[in-house]
């Protein structure tokens, strides 16, 4: 592959952050031009309509193009394309963390998806590979048609997350029952919205994004809100999210 896949510095997910506080230091994120047209096709009218990694592709140009050109690198790549280009970009991260001593945790896709089968493996690969470094991954890949949980699923270092909405609710069910490890975090309206729609699929109502509603910053000097948090991190619990931001 001759284009270079890109990390991104997102504040929200930083492993290391800047002494103020303010930015994160290491880039920990990957991420690509999202929507249906792009790395999305198991995006919903719902997570399109509340979209906050496209509404950062619209609102800073310089963020598209680097989206766009991962997206570009990435969408006719092939198999073994994919893991020399991924390996690499994960080589410089851990690279990063050795020079400034930072804990391994990457943030896979806080723009984006997997967009196929082929990236999808590519990845698995590579997580196989990064044993000593934790990822953590959202996605809604896995309608039919778009799904990606099998290859993904039971990684002891990568920690999954079905991005559940009202509009593909309905195919959560048989995927949890066949993969236990897989996690599920809620979109609705309100949290306690979320704790209904939870409660068709678990026992419990799975934990508040501390972040969404304002219980914690997105950044501090200690790092991004979901390297303070942990939870999804090292996939400990199922978590709901609001758009209400309560």
């Amino acid at each position: 592959m001759t284009t270079t896949l890109r990390r991104s510095t997102d504040r929200k997910t930083a492993n290391m952050s800047t002494r103020n506080g303010k930015q994160a230091l290491i880039a920990n994120a990957f991420g690509m031009a999202s929507g249906k047209a792009y790395s999305c096709p198991g995006a919903t009218e719902v997570c399109e309509s509340v979209c906050y990694a496209g509404k950062l592709e619209r609102l800073f140009p310089g963020m598209r193009a680097m989206m766009l050109a991962n997206y570009n690198a990435v969408a006719n790549a092939t198999y073994a394309e994919l893991v020399e280009a991924l390996s690499d970009m994960i080589d410089g991260f851990r690279a990063d963390c050795v020079k400034r001593d930072a804990d391994m945790a990457f943030r896979i896709h806080h723009d984006g998806d997997f967009l196929n089968r082929t990236y999808a493996s590519a990845w698995a690969n590579v997580i196989r590979k990064n044993a000593d470094i934790t990822f953590w991954v959202y996605t809604r890949s896995f309608i039919p048609g778009a799904n990606v949980i099998d290859i993904i699923a039971d990684i002891p270092n990568l920690a999954v997350y079905l991005s559940v909405d009202s509009a593909n609710s309905e195919y959560v069910r048989a995927i949890i029952d066949e993969y236990p490890s897989v996690h599920i975090a809620i979109l609705s309206q309100t949290m306690e919205t979320g704790a209904g729609a939870m409660a068709d699929f678990r026992d419990r109502p799975g934990a508040k994004c501390p972040e969404n509603i304002k219980r914690i910053p997105l950044i501090t000097n200690a790092g991004g809100a979901c390297f303070s948090c942990q939870l999804c991190v090292k996939g400990n619990v199922d978590v709901r999210f609001a758009v209400t931001k309560r």
